[in-house]
């Protein structure tokens, strides 16, 4: 499992999957979320600018993403 550390108040999760390194891009980012292979907190997420806020635990292609302030 990877940690983020929150900088501000949230993250959106486009740029957190961007920062752990998941995916390379926005347009990756777009369309992993748009394929319904990303979930928060366990749930589908379909949103790239979904705000993630500490203890938010994100899913994607296999990589497990824990957010930290």
């Amino acid at each position: 499992m990877q940690e983020i550390k929150l900088r501000d108040e949230y993250i959106k999760l486009g740029q957190a999957l961007k920062a752990a390194g998941v995916v390379d891009s926005g347009v990756t980012a777009k369309l992993v979320i748009l394929d319904e292979k990303v979930k928060v907190n366990g749930e589908v997420e379909v949103q790239r600018g979904k705000k993630l806020y500490d203890g938010d635990v994100v899913e994607a292609l296999g990589e497990t993403i824990k957010i930290v302030k």
